[in-house]
């Protein structure tokens, strides 16, 4: 089988774990063949560590006839350009999360995409992971029964208290429903199906933050959107779910996810990590029991969903962390802001299909 050739635009955070990985357990799929970042030092040094060229320009790098897909992990707000010169010049695309910033800039993203048979593919991909995919096989084989209801939470107090460059979360793009809202939704949509309608009500608690990590501490931050969500999702299936992400929180008790059934409880795990622990209680049960990871992939994978991109490519089949799932979470995630400033329900106007399981590697 060939093997499809990644070029990567952007060495911050986030890009360790893709090197990695993309070289490591995943490089006899893929071959990562260039890399870029607006900060020529972090692309060089990642590039000596990795042995993979360094090209200064990222139109070189996306114009590159040794690249086919980009692997877009700019800060959000630059997701859009990159995404749209990618798919202009001819070349699929996997953007880390959200898809975009705004709905009209991943809607033209995936229209031109479309018209150029490319592929568009969108973090997370932890939902591929043995935790939530052990889980999506005990929903689909009926461990709980019918799903009816579900809960989602994440809240912490932000990350400028660790994170070297904090600003961006602030902004727009941003906050904690479009940072950590793609993981939880993500991973909800894959075990539940797409949503069809949204509530939610949204607040800015602190109009500024100050940074406390390095090399910016001190630093105040201007805070430009909402920093705690509170919504409500219809699903297609009929179950309704409840999701908060926070960044006002500094401790709580409260679960990541659980689905609620009409024959029990599923307790599925950090939706940001691929494994474990996963629980289900059945109706007659008195304990939880802790069920065995069924699935591939327990460890920190990330990098997994655009391999199963690339090997899609090549095998002519849907790849499953797609465009369309991640515009669906993307509509979504706006539908809370919406529904806040409107005060009303917003119709979600867009759909996808649950992705395929993964199989066994």
């Amino acid at each position: 089988m060939s093997i499809q050739k990644i070029g990567i635009v952007g060495c911050g955070n986030i890009s360790g774990i893709y090197l990695k990985n993309l070289t490591g357990m995943f490089g006899k799929r893929v071959k990562v063949t260039a890399l870029t970042d607006l900060i020529e030092e972090k692309a060089k040094k990642a590039g000596e560590e990795y042995h993979i060229p360094y090209i200064k320009k990222t139109d070189d790098l996306i114009n590159s006839p040794d690249v086919d897909i980009i692997l877009n992990i700019t800060e959000p707000y630059n997701h859009y350009g990159v995404a749209l010169a990618a798919v202009k010049a001819g070349k699929h695309v996997y953007d880390e999360k959200p898809l975009c910033a705004g709905r009209e800039e991943a809607q033209e993203v995936l229209k031109i995409a479309g018209e150029k048979n490319l592929r568009v593919g969108g973090s997370p991909d932890t939902f591929l992971g043995a935790g939530i995919q052990t889980c999506r096989k005990l929903l689909d084989d009926g461990w709980i029964g019918r799903p009816v209801a579900a809960v989602a939470f994440m809240a912490n107090h932000g990350h400028e208290h660790w994170h070297p460059g904090p600003e961006f979360y602030y902004k727009a793009g941003g906050g904690p429903m479009f940072d950590m809202g793609p993981y939880y939704l993500t991973a909800l949509i894959n075990l539940l199906g797409p949503v069809t309608r949204v509530s939610g009500t949204t607040k800015k608690s602190f109009e500024t933050r100050t940074i406390t990590s390095e090399p910016l501490n001190g630093k105040t931050i201007n805070v430009d959107i909402p920093t705690h969500i509170a919504g409500i999702l219809d699903f297609a299936n009929g179950a309704v779910g409840t999701i908060i992400t926070s960044f006002d929180v500094y401790s709580h008790t409260l679960p990541w996810i659980e689905i609620y059934g009409s024959e029990g409880t599923l307790r599925v795990p950090d939706p940001n990590t691929f494994g474990g622990p996963v629980y289900v209680k059945r109706f007659r049960a008195e304990e939880w029991s802790l069920i065995p990871l069924l699935k591939d992939f327990p460890e920190n994978s990330r990098g997994l969903g655009i391999t199963d991109m690339a090997e899609a490519v090549v095998e002519n089949r849907p790849h499953r962390a797609n465009g369309e799932m991640a515009y669906h979470v993307l509509d979504v995630m706006h539908g809370f802001h919406d529904a806040s400033a409107s005060g009303t329900y917003y119709e979600v106007k867009s759909t996808c299909e649950r992705p395929a399981p993964l199989s066994s590697q």
